[in-house]
């Protein structure tokens, strides 16, 4: 998948595609394999190491039109490229029926997937919902999906729900 294919206001916005992000190149391998028993075709799904989340994530903050700060769409890409700083990697799956994302997202969960936004034309969704989350009620930089914690920061958001391999928040 192109990236560049999949922009609004000069940053990364897949429409009708899933952004799925998992703390280890493992969880996110079982991930594409619980995809392929859903019956995704290997060609729907690509896959993100961290350092080609960070250097799409830079590209994209360098380039983002005052427009993308409207939506939610500049507040995920900042996310993306702290969680993938702390090396979480990503599956970007290609899917617009709403109730097979929600299978989806499911059988990612059990991968160990921390967040999966399904991008619509007009919404972004969060598609794993967490017991602490708020309810996401509409988009705008101040709800729904951002970090939803005290700081309003995703690195918090990190700490709170560390991966197996807790190394990565020793280091911060």
């Amino acid at each position: 998948m192109d990236p560049a294919d999949h922009r609004a206001y000069g940053v990364f916005k897949p429409v009708g595609h899933m952004v799925v992000s998992f703390p280890d190149a493992a969880s996110a391998s079982n991930g594409q394999e619980a995809l392929m028993a859903l019956d995704y075709e290997r060609g729907d799904i690509h896959r993100y190491t961290p350092e080609q989340m960070v250097a799409q994530c830079d590209a994209d903050i360098a380039r983002a039109s005052p427009l993308a700060g409207v939506g939610q769409e500049l507040n995920l890409v900042k996310a993306y490229r702290e969680l993938a700083e702390r090396g979480f990697h990503w599956l970007v799956l290609r899917e617009d029926d709403d109730d097979r994302a929600r299978r989806a997202a499911d059988a990612l969960q059990a991968q160990g997937a921390e967040r999966a936004q399904l991008y619509g034309r007009f919404i972004i969704e969060e598609m794993i919902e967490r017991a602490a989350d708020l309810p996401q009620v509409k988009e705008s930089p101040d709800t729904g999906l951002d970090p939803q914690t005290p700081s309003g920061q995703e690195k918090e958001r990190a700490h709170m729900r560390p991966s197996e391999d807790s190394s990565r928040d020793k280091k911060r």
